[in-house]
């Protein structure tokens, strides 16, 4: 799926004196497999761009086409599904369902999906196995730490093999351990099965590994670069299928 936008703008409190240009006039392409970061400053426009992108917010005005379809033109209902089977989201703030444990927040978007209840069960234990929570399989999101908890919504975005992954500050609240670990499954998705990942973060050791980074500034687009990236090792065991 190759990601298009066209005239971007979004503006809030914009009937007001004092508008907040968000993001202002993108024009971008994020072709199908690509491993993304856009970094700047706090307040600069990321979590907003990453928003627009993934249909959690629409646009004051311009386009977000992934392929052939404008989403900022689907019904709400078409949206919901749209999100739901090709995008996964990770959250700066978890967003983990308080009253489910860890493996039953991982398996609900496949359960949205029709998929079976022996299938929903074995992919997420497999997946908080990959992020190394398969003994927090039973504890619920106010029993584990920040980083647990991270981890966990990781294992979630990753369960309906989407197309693509809007990452917010994915690697906040993780060691180094952690973080490396993390981005080696998501690095090995991406060059396995083409999975595009889009980050938002300040974080180093997610622009390094990064293949793409993009500047934002003031919710201007004012840097895209590119870089040539060492392939990764194979990784000892494969991911989950």
């Amino acid at each position: 799926m190759t990601i298009k936008l066209s005239q971007l703008c979004k503006t809030y409190n914009q009937e007001t004196d004092f508008p907040v240009h968000a993001v202002q006039d993108v024009n971008l392409i994020i072709e199908q497999g690509e491993f993304v970061a856009v970094m700047g400053p706090s307040g600069s426009g990321k979590t907003t761009l990453l928003n627009l992108i993934g249909g959690i917010d629409t646009p004051s005005s311009g386009s977000v086409y992934i392929d052939d379809c404008d989403i900022c033109q689907l019904s709400e209902k078409a949206l919901i599904a749209f999100r739901r089977d090709h995008i996964g989201f990770i959250f700066q703030d978890y967003s983990l369902l308080p009253v489910l444990t860890a493996l039953e927040n991982v398996e609900f978007v496949m359960q949205l999906q029709g998929h079976s209840d022996a299938e929903c069960k074995r992919r997420a234990l497999a997946l908080l196995e990959q992020v190394g929570l398969s003994e927090q399989k039973d504890k619920t999101p106010s029993k584990m730490s920040g980083g647990q908890q991270q981890r966990v919504a990781v294992a979630r975005a990753l369960a309906p093999s989407p197309r693509f992954v809007m990452a917010d500050e994915p690697t906040a609240n993780l060691d180094a351990k952690s973080t490396s670990e993390l981005l080696d499954i998501m690095q090995s998705l991406n060059e396995r099965e083409g999975t595009t990942f889009i980050f938002s973060t300040h974080d180093p050791r997610v622009i390094k590994r990064a293949k793409r980074v993009i500047v934002f500034e003031d919710g201007k687009l004012k840097q895209d670069s590119r870089a040539e990236q060492p392939r990764m090792k194979e990784p000892k065991e494969s991911l989950v299928e």
